[in-house]
């Protein structure tokens, strides 16, 4: 295919078959606009860039599938493997649920397509006999299907009204509802937090002659026990543990819910370390829950312990988790750890004027500050560009008779560097030396971002800075900022580089450099790392394809290493349609969600600033944060067009 010209298998990317030479450059470019300003800048990107491909990772709905190998206990089981195309899986006729699993089958199915063939085969070809035939039958039923979209949008709109009067047309013209029909009712009236009318719908079910799926049960613990039927709910859930039916996070939270109300702590961490044995992970709602029981029962050890396991879990603590915590913790009696462990989340959810209050009320309260304190408020305020805040705090703590740590010193540069007070971020870099400190990764990465937010004529300034703090890192820097590399050992260097520093700065380093580099006017530096951090998989799964969309996904990247790869994206797209072939139905483009901490200003606002002026088709999915998306029919026609106009500038 197009885009398969020179794969690597080391990479996402194609490794760069063509890349301009740094000559090729237009000498004018360094007269440019010095601002960082990456949509303009990388406007000649499209035409410059076709050289760079990008290797696709093909996936398809049939990759996907995993074969099922399941073992039995029967000696007259045979597993069936190898290129049929039939599932066999045995039902043990113990089981509850054996007849609706058979009913599942493939046997089942097929048999019972082949029979209601044969008898459409024999019947009067009109509308009544071939509808009495296939009312015989598990047939799929378009009509269904039809009311059954429809409820979903009643849903999403939370009107539970429309559904029921839904629910009665369909029966008015004969149309059976199904599994999928009442689980969509039910969870409506839960979404309407009128569980009682979730019980109803629920209990309606056995006369149409349908048994609730795993989904529906998962869904009527939690309506039962918001709507006080507490053994009902507790039978329920007895009734899916023994049935081994697949639970959810939210039956488990309604029955820590119920234990709370009772006062029965011990009950409700049986059933978080149950839920955990199942397999089913635990979310913020269940801790906020937890972490409410645990102050109320005293026990501080479990608090630390639950705050813990949701950094472990990979869990981002939300201000109703911070609230919780202060609650917790407040009902313990507060000390200095304490103060810490809530000012560190403070700071890591970016609440600002929060973290003062707690600042202000531990000292009010007699307990004294310490370095991690300080520490703590100093990010905070430089996190969000607060210099005068950030330096009466390092006043404040010198006074206290603490001297500032490497984290400190790397946020107050932070600091500097977000006001372009690059004088004193000189200043605070010489203090290190000053205090014996030595420069980590991290720390002469903060240098690196720094200098892309950083006016062109002060860059000199900061390329002594990094050249001290990491010689690697400076002489790459210097190479990009004097244009140096006459002799083509950029990428070499940058390799270099890579390989010296820690696994968890790579990305952050990379995509600094793809930033300077875009600022700098220097496009082709930036097709080479990003190329580059493909190869060494600093970058991973940036493209996706299935048979019915293909995606790009940057909220891993920066702003500049973004447009970047947008861009060869967009040029690999146009090579796909000049080879003849076919694009899939839906294309996207996923920026990650929301806002960055401390900035109002998150990728997907880049990009949707940026796609506008390139007038594409792509808009922001209502129903998807950070997704951009649109029809195969669209981008085509963009793509066209862009060729045209390429064409005509040249």
């Amino acid at each position: 295919m197009a885009y398969n010209l020179c794969s690597s298998p080391s990479s996402l990317y194609k490794p760069l078959c063509n890349t301009p030479s740094s000559s090729s450059r237009d000498s004018k470019s360094r007269n440019l606009n010095n601002n960082f300003d990456h949509s303009s800048k990388i406007n000649t990107l499209s035409s410059q860039s076709r050289a760079t491909s990008l290797q696709i990772t093909n996936v398809s709905l049939q990759d996907e599938e995993i074969p099922r190998q399941e073992t039995s206990k029967d000696s007259n089981f045979k597993e069936k493997t190898g290129s049929s195309s039939k599932s066999y899986i045995w039902v043990n006729p113990k089981s509850s649920r054996a007849s609706i699993l058979r009913k599942r089958s493939y046997d089942a199915k097929y048999t019972s397509l082949v029979n209601a063939a044969k008898y459409l085969n024999s019947c009067s070809p009109n509308k009544d006999d071939v509808l009495d035939v296939l009312s015989e039958f598990d047939v799929f039923s378009r009509e269904v299907v039809v009311y059954n979209v429809t409820l979903k949008v009643f849903r999403k709109a939370r009107d539970l009204d429309k559904a029921e009067k839904l629910f009665d047309e369909m029966l008015e013209r004969g149309v059976k509802p199904d599994n999928f029909t009442f689980s969509t009712i039910i969870s409506c009236a839960r979404l309407c937090n009128l569980a009682d009318k979730a019980v109803e719908w629920f209990e309606k079910m056995p006369s149409f002659g349908l048994e609730p799926d795993d989904v529906t049960f998962s869904t009527m613990i939690d309506s039962y026990g918001r709507a006080g039927n507490v053994e009902k709910a507790l039978s329920l859930y007895d009734r899916a543990r023994t049935g081994e039916w697949r639970l959810d996070a939210t039956p488990f939270s309604t029955l820590i819910r119920i234990y709370k109300v009772a006062r029965n702590f011990d009950g409700c961490l049986n059933f978080y370390e149950e839920m955990k044995a199942l397999g089913v992970k635990p979310n913020l709602v269940i801790y906020k829950i937890l972490l409410d029981d645990m102050g109320r029962a005293k026990r501080p050890w479990q608090v630390k312990k639950f705050y813990q396991d949701i950094i472990d879990n990979g869990l981002s603590p939300s201000f109703v988790t911070y609230a919780a915590l202060l609650h917790a913790k407040r009902g313990l009696g507060l000390n200095v750890v304490l103060y810490n462990s809530i000012l560190a989340m403070c700071a890591d959810l970016g609440h600002v004027d929060k973290a003062v209050e707690i600042f202000e009320d531990m000292k009010s309260s007699g307990i004294k500050p310490d370095s991690w304190t300080f520490s703590s408020m100093i990010t905070i305020f430089s996190c969000c560009g607060k210099v005068s805040e950030a330096e009466n705090t390092l006043n404040e703590m010198f006074e206290a008779g603490f001297q500032p740590n490497i984290f400190i010193l790397t946020s107050l540069i932070q600091c500097y560097g977000k006001a372009q007070r690059i004088d004193d971020v000189v200043k605070t870099f010489n203090r290190i030396f000053d205090w014996v400190i030595t420069p980590d990764d991290r720390f002469c990465g903060c240098l690196l971002n720094v200098m892309t937010q950083t006016p062109n004529e002060e860059l000199s300034k900061l390329v002594k800075c990094v050249e001290r703090a990491n010689p690697k890192l400076g002489y790459v820097v210097k190479l990009l900022v004097e244009e140096q590399d006459s002799e083509g050992n950029f990428k070499n260097e940058a390799t270099d580089l890579f390989d010296s520093i820690s696994t968890e700065v790579k990305k952050a380093y990379c995509n600094c450099l793809i930033d300077l580099c875009i600022k700098l006017n220097m496009l082709e530096r930036s097709w080479e790392l990003l190329d580059l951090g493909l190869t060494l998989e600093i970058y991973t799964n940036i493209m996706s394809r299935t048979s019915t969309q293909w995606s790009l996904n940057l909220k891993s990247l920066s702003p500049g290493a973004a447009l970047t790869a947008l861009h060869i994206w967009m040029n690999d797209l146009s090579k796909v349609l000049e080879a003849g072939e076919q694009l899939p139905p839906l294309l996207g483009m996923n920026t990650g969600h929301g806002k960055r901490k401390y900035s109002e200003k998150g990728l997907a606002n880049v990009l949707e600033s940026y796609l506008k002026e390139l007038n594409s088709p792509f808009h922001e999915a209502p129903d998807k944060v950070g997704w951009f998306l649109t029809t195969k029919v669209a981008a085509e026609s963009w793509l066209e067009s862009r060729k045209s106009t390429d064409a005509v500038a040249a």
